[in-house]
C-alpha cells in the first residue's frame, strides 16, 4: 500500500493540477495579508474560502484520478497485491497530495507575515486541521462514488450532487427545520444537525475559536457552551475522525467485493 502510495503522491505532485492548487491557496496568502495586515481577519476569510472550496476540490480531483487511472488500477489488479491495498494506497496518494498543497500554500504567506510570533497561531492551525480533515473527508467519499458507478458522467454528477448537498442544500434544510419548529426546545437538534455535516462542524469549530460566536446569536451562544469546552473540542474532533474513518472503511470493504 505504501509503494502505492508513494507513486500516487508522486504523480500527483508532477502533475499541473497540483502546482495550479499550490499555488492559488500561495496567491490568495499573499493577497490577503498585503490588502490586510490582521492575520486574525485574514483567517476569517480563508475560513469562507476553504470552507466552500476543499470539499469542492477533493471531491472533483478524487473522482477524476479514479477514472484516468483505471487502466492502471486494472493492471495492478492484475498482480498478486491486495485490492484493499490499491484501492487505499491511491487515495491516500491523492489525499495526501492536496493536503499538502493547501497547507504549504497557506504555510508560507503566513509563516512570512510573521504567524509564529502572532496570537493567531492557533486559529490559523485549526484551520490548516479541519481543511485537512475536509479534504481527507471528501475524497474519500469522491472515491466512494466512483467506485460504485462505472460511468464517468454519472460519477461526476453525483460527487457535484454530493459537495452541493453538505454544502449548500444541508444549510437551507437545516434553516427551514429551526424556523418550523422555533416554538420547541431545539438545542439538542442544532449540535446534532451540526455534527451530521462535516463542513458545518468544520465552520462552526473555526467560527467558536475565533470569540465571534456573538455574532450567531442564542445559537451561537449554545454552540459556544458545548463546543468551546475541552470535553466539546474533543467530541467535534472525534466526530471528524469518524467522517474521516467510515469512508475509508467502505472503500476498503466495496474493493474486496467490486468485480472489475
Amino acid at each position: 500500500m505504501f509503494k502505492i502510495l508513494k507513486y500516487s503522491f508522486y504523480d500527483l505532485i508532477r502533475s499541473r493540477w497540483s502546482y495550479v492548487y499550490f499555488l492559488f491557496y500561495l496567491l490568495l496568502g499573499f493577497v490577503l495579508l498585503f490588502l490586510n495586515n490582521d492575520l486574525s481577519k485574514a483567517v476569517i476569510t480563508l475560513m469562507n474560502i476553504i470552507i466552500i472550496l476543499v470539499p469542492l476540490i477533493g471531491t472533483i480531483f478524487g473522482v477524476m484520478y479514479f477514472y484516468n487511472s483505471r487502466e492502471f488500477t486494472e493492471l495492478l489488479l492484475a498482480q498478486p497485491i491486495k485490492r484493499t491495498s490499491i484501492f487505499l494506497g491511491q487515495y491516500f496518494g491523492v489525499a495526501c497530495s492536496l493536503s499538502l498543497s493547501l497547507i504549504l500554500g497557506l504555510g508560507i504567506p503566513f509563516a512570512l507575515y510573521g504567524l509564529f510570533e502572532s496570537n493567531a497561531i492557533f486559529d490559523f492551525s485549526l484551520l490548516l486541521v479541519t481543511g485537512t480533515f475536509l479534504t481527507l473527508i471528501f475524497t474519500a467519499m469522491a472515491f466512494n462514488i466512483a467506485i460504485s458507478n462505472e460511468n464517468k458522467i454519472m460519477g461526476f454528477g453525483y460527487s457535484v450532487l454530493l459537495w452541493l448537498f453538505m454544502a449548500v442544500i444541508y444549510d437551507g434544510l437545516f434553516l427551514m427545520s429551526l424556523i418550523l419548529f422555533e416554538e420547541y426546545p431545539l438545542d439538542n437538534f442544532s449540535l446534532l444537525a451540526t455534527m451530521f455535516n462535516p463542513i458545518d462542524l468544520s465552520r462552526t469549530l473555526i467560527l467558536l475559536k475565533l470569540d465571534i460566536s456573538a455574532l450567531l446569536g442564542y445559537t451561537g451562544a449554545v454552540f459556544k457552551k458545548f463546543f468551546g469546552t475541552q470535553l466539546g473540542l474533543f467530541i467535534s474532533i472525534s466526530m471528524l475522525c469518524l467522517w474521516t474513518l467510515a469512508p475509508i472503511f467502505r472503500l476498503a470493504w466495496k474493493a474486496k467485493r467490486k468485480d472489475f
